[in-house]
């Protein structure tokens, strides 16, 4: 992994902590939250104050995440908003912290000028020990304040200062006035500045989770489902029907059909189809090559071309389907009749515009895995575990395109693949299509063999 950190493309972005004073807060956050503390001097953080430093030190990447069900946060500072969540069980985790960070952020800096500000994103399920527990999550409460407790303070003396002045002689009450000038030391003249750090509940309906091997949960759809990268059958009973498993190709094309829920590329408003097809046909090739063990030699388009005439009939078939989509792109013919059952079907999808555009483009990531441009973007977790598994020399062709490709310009480069983000009149989704038997159906290249 090292090759990935050296050129940006993991923990980048993280917060940097060298002053004792903040080593000291964190410490005491760490402290109070799972009775742990460091012995580094200096060490880096994500969005939830989890560093993979401390991470490797405890020879535990879940001491901020107890069970991987309720994460814990501590927050520093606010420029944490712009960090990535490392180790993510959930796709949620982050556009939630990242939510109560912007929601806050006057007084989040007030505070943590002060004191490090730790909290949770708590839920109603404290254990996940089978999928239908998991299921039951709903909705996210994030609860945060200092570790000295300011927050609270200032609740109570905001409810002191109310009594004193509601009180007929209360002004002679000497408790409750040292009470409230011991108060005020900690927390300031709160009539002027107030100290409020609200409760905020999130709902979780739609997300992906690691868990069982990685789950996508869909139930803000009028046609819920539930897609496991696992077989279905290793699920269990759960209470959202129906259970697809990524080998049900047919099913789930139908399902996102159906939902209106993605794409094909070569309808895609204001993308250059023809690159991004030409673009994934190279990470087939690289694929392929390294398979059989060909020279990649620099990875050009000329060498890749090169092996492509290598391979002659032996191409993979999510290349010659592309291949077939390309030519009719760029000089007509005929219609190519890619399935849902072909192997380049997903390959030729992206998610349409709407509020989980990122959750769909994610679950494709995994249905077109040789797309690593994509998987890398939208599925770092799968990237990471992937990359883990490949040759030396795709690992290198991998990372000096991304470095090359996209590091550079990430933001044009997620809009040339998938779209400018949402605006608020694309977050409701189109109407979706009444449901239908799997007997044959058409999918946007052709006709489909329904399987049971």
């Amino acid at each position: 992994m090292r090759r990935l950190i050296e050129k940006g493309l993991m923990f980048g972005n993280l917060i940097e902590v060298t002053s004792p004073a903040l080593v000291d807060r964190y410490n005491r956050a760490m402290k109070h939250l799972c009775g742990k503390e460091t012995a580094l001097s200096d060490f880096h953080i994500d969005i939830s104050g989890y560093s993979p430093e401390i991470g490797a030190e405890l020879g535990d990447d879940l001491y901020l995440n107890p069970n991987g069900a309720n994460r814990q946060f501590i927050l520093l500072t606010t420029a944490q908003k712009n960090a990535p969540l490392l180790h993510a069980k959930f796709s949620t985790s982050r556009g939630i912290l990242r939510q109560f960070i912007d929601a806050n952020e006057a007084q989040l800096f007030a505070l943590t000028a002060r004191d490090a500000v730790a909290g949770a994103l708590q839920n109603s399920v404290f254990e996940i020990s089978t999928p239908a527990k998991l299921l039951e999550i709903r909705r996210i409460t994030v609860e945060a304040d200092t570790i000295g407790g300011h927050v609270a303070d200032a609740g109570k003396l905001a409810a002191l200062i109310e009594r004193f002045r509601s009180e007929p002689d209360g002004w002679r009450d000497d408790l409750l006035i040292a009470e409230m000038i011991s108060l005020a030391k900690k927390t300031g003249d709160v009539t002027r500045v107030p100290i409020t750090l609200p409760q905020m509940s999130f709902e979780q309906p739609n997300f992906w989770t690691s868990h069982f091997g990685g789950l996508y949960v869909f139930r803000d759809m009028a046609f819920p489902a539930v897609i496991s990268s696992l077989p279905r059958e290793s699920l269990g009973m759960v209470p959202i029907a129906p259970v697809f498993d990524l080998t049900q190709r047919n099913q789930i094309a139908d399902w996102l059909e159906r939902n209106q829920l993605a794409e094909p590329l070569v309808q895609a408003r204001g993308m250059d189809a023809a690159a991004v097809i030409r673009q994934k046909m190279d990470f087939i090739l690289v694929e392929a090559a390294d398979t059989l063990g060909l020279a990649l030699g620099d990875a050009r388009r000329t060498e890749l071309r090169s092996i492509a005439h290598q391979l002659g009939t032996s191409l993979p078939l999510e290349f010659q389907g592309l291949a077939a989509l390309l030519r009719w792109i760029e000089v007509g013919g005929t219609w190519p009749r890619i399935t849902s059952e072909h192997p380049a079907y997903f390959y030729t999808l992206r998610a349409r515009a709407h509020k989980d555009r990122d959750l769909i483009n994610m679950l494709l990531s995994e249905l077109a895995p040789m797309d690593v441009r994509q998987m890398f973007i939208v599925h770092k977790e799968q990237f990471y575990a992937s990359y883990a598994r490949w040759s030396d020399r795709k690992r290198q062709y991998v990372a000096d395109f991304l470095e090359r490709e996209y590091v550079v310009d990430k933001q044009g480069a997620r809009a040339a693949l998938f779209g400018p983000e949402p605006s608020m009149e694309d977050r409701s989704r189109p109407e979706p299509k009444p449901a239908r038997n799997l007997g044959p159906i058409t999918g946007p290249w052709g006709k489909a063999r329904g399987r049971a």
